[in-house]
C-alpha cells in the first residue's frame, strides 16, 4: 500500500513540476507577444509526463534533471497565422492555454495536498498498526 501511495505522490509531484514549467513557457509567450520574430513555444504535456515518469533506461539518464528528460516534448506552438513581423504568438490561444494549465496545476496541487493530509492522518490514528 505504501508503494502505491508513494507512486501516486511521485506522479502528482512530476505533473506539478511539469505544469509549472508549462506555465513558465506560456507566460514567456504572452510576455513576448510584441517581440518581432518571436516563435511561441509550448509543451506536449502528455509526452513530457510519460518521459518524466518512465523508468530510467541507463545510469547516465538517472543524472538528468526532469527538464532535460522532457526537452523533446517542447515544440513550437502552431499558429493560425503569423504576423507581419514573423511573431507566432496568438494571444487568445495563449490566454486560454494559460487559464487551462492554471486550473490543472491547481487540481494537481490539491490532489497532492490531499494525499499528504490523508497519509498524515493515517499516521496519527491510534488504530494505524
Amino acid at each position: 500500500m505504501l508503494n502505491k501511495l508513494t507512486d501516486a505522490m511521485n506522479f502528482q509531484s512530476q505533473a506539478l513540476t511539469l505544469r509549472a514549467e508549462r506555465q513558465r513557457l506560456l507566460a514567456s509567450n504572452i510576455a513576448n507577444a510584441d517581440t518581432p520574430g518571436y516563435q511561441s513555444k509550448d509543451m506536449d504535456f502528455a509526452k513530457a509526463l510519460r518521459e518524466a515518469t518512465s523508468p530510467v533506461a541507463s545510469p547516465a539518464d538517472s543524472n538528468q534533471t526532469l527538464t532535460q528528460r522532457t526537452q523533446n516534448a517542447l515544440q513550437n506552438s502552431l499558429s493560425a497565422m503569423t504576423s507581419m513581423d514573423s511573431n507566432t504568438v496568438d494571444m487568445d490561444r495563449e490566454r486560454a492555454s494559460f487559464a487551462d494549465n492554471t486550473v490543472k496545476y491547481e487540481a494537481s496541487l490539491r490532489f497532492l495536498n490531499g494525499s499528504i493530509r490523508t497519509m498524515l492522518d493515517a499516521m496519527k490514528s491510534p488504530n494505524a498498526a
